[in-house]
């Protein structure tokens, strides 16, 4: 089993302990793949959900740009709803974890087709 696959399998954890959801493995592992290098680095695999600047990158480079939303109120809700999920006590919030739960709730599982 390769370091990306070991990712996964604790990505996969987190969703069903942390999230209460049942990952979908496929788009889980697309996602994790579209996260690049940055799964690797101790820093970077996190979102600092307490950061207004790095959720506005998110909000920017991910949901706007890869995604393809709108900018819109419904992006800080669904971000919002993400930190929700994933629980805001939850210091560590994987990145593609977090991906994960924003593709699930803006329902564009086709980007990663």
């Amino acid at each position: 089993m390769g370091k990306r696959d070991e990712l996964i399998a604790k990505y996969a954890d987190d969703l069903k302990t942390k999230c209460g959801v049942t990952p979908d493995l496929d788009l889980l592992t697309k996602v994790t793949i579209g996260c690049g290098p940055t799964i690797y680095s101790a820093d970077a695999s996190t979102v600092a959900a307490s950061d207004p600047e790095e959720l506005a990158r998110v909000k920017n480079n991910f949901l706007i740009k890869k995604l393809g939303l709108a900018d819109s109120a419904k992006l800080d809700e669904g971000i919002n709803a993400a930190i929700e999920t994933y629980g805001k006590s939850e210091r560590n919030k994987f990145r593609a974890v977090f991906y994960y739960l924003l593709v699930k709730h803006f329902g564009k599982e086709a980007a990663y087709a």
